[in-house]
């Protein structure tokens, strides 16, 4: 049995049926997140009608999250040399279903940024995820991570990331209903494939394990990427996760898009 599977109780609906299919350990997490305008997120995304923005206090959110995984496996088979460890960078907004706004609120990733070519063609091609190589160093520093990311990938716009972060407080289970359980409380993600599927990834793990941060920016033009603007007049809403480790099983069709 997995690691996270030892608690369920914090989820919002039951693990799904059958096994996980790949497991992973994110290490040295930054949930870096502004209010951004919904017309030009929704436009970015190029959601399908399935799926409209999930709000927080009437608000969009777009998420910056730089971090390093470990561990990257899929079941059965053992750790894959060039593709078990690596540095990422996810752009991410969130969404729900637009019929059934209740069911499995979940991500939708604008990008992902990754330094293995194996990681980034299984991704685009299991989870129809829109990954992208580049360049990338995640380095700590006793409590500080010194991050960069520069994408290689001619298939994407150029986006670039370099940073120091760390946490400045004790570890806090997020409070139920506070924007930190919003943002990170997801346990699906949504992704659309070339031909119109809409499918759902379902993932697990404990509870975050959060701290509140700061961090220093010295480039990012992540979010200009995708065309869009991080307000000028308000710093990002932080947070630090030092390790979670995560069952994630293979995604399902789920609506026609």
């Amino acid at each position: 049995m997995h690691a996270s599977l030892v608690q369920t109780d914090h989820r919002p609906w039951p693990l799904p049926r059958g096994p996980w299919a790949m497991t992973q350990t994110w290490h040295d997490l930054l949930f870096a997140h502004w209010p951004v305008d919904a017309v030009a997120l929704a436009r970015a995304c190029a959601l399908p009608d399935a799926l409209e923005l999930d709000l927080y206090d009437g608000r969009a959110w777009l998420g910056i999250v730089p971090f390093r995984m470990s561990g990257v496996r899929v079941r059965a088979l053992p750790p894959l040399p060039g593709a078990h460890a690596f540095p990422e960078l996810n752009v991410r907004t969130y969404v729900r279903v637009r019929a059934r706004p209740e069911e499995k609120p979940g991500v939708w990733f604008l990008s992902l940024d990754a330094t293995s070519a194996l990681a980034v063609a299984a991704a685009r091609a299991w989870f129809a995820l829109p990954y992208f190589r580049a360049r990338m160093s995640c380095r700590a520093d006793g409590e500080r991570i010194h991050y960069a990311s520069d994408r290689s990938d001619a298939r994407g716009a150029a986006s670039a990331l370099a940073l120091e972060y760390e946490p400045t407080g004790p570890v806090e289970r997020a409070r139920r209903g506070s924007f930190e359980s919003w943002a990170t409380d997801r346990y699906c993600l949504y992704a659309l494939t070339r031909t119109g599927k809409l499918l759902r990834s379902e993932i697990h793990h404990l509870p975050w394990p959060l701290q509140p941060a700061r961090a220093r920016w010295s480039a990012n033009t992540a979010a200009r990427a995708h065309r869009l603007e991080l307000p000028d007049d308000r710093p990002p809403h932080l947070a630090f996760a030092r390790r979670i480790e995560v069952a994630i099983w293979a995604p399902r069709r789920v609506a026609r898009a």
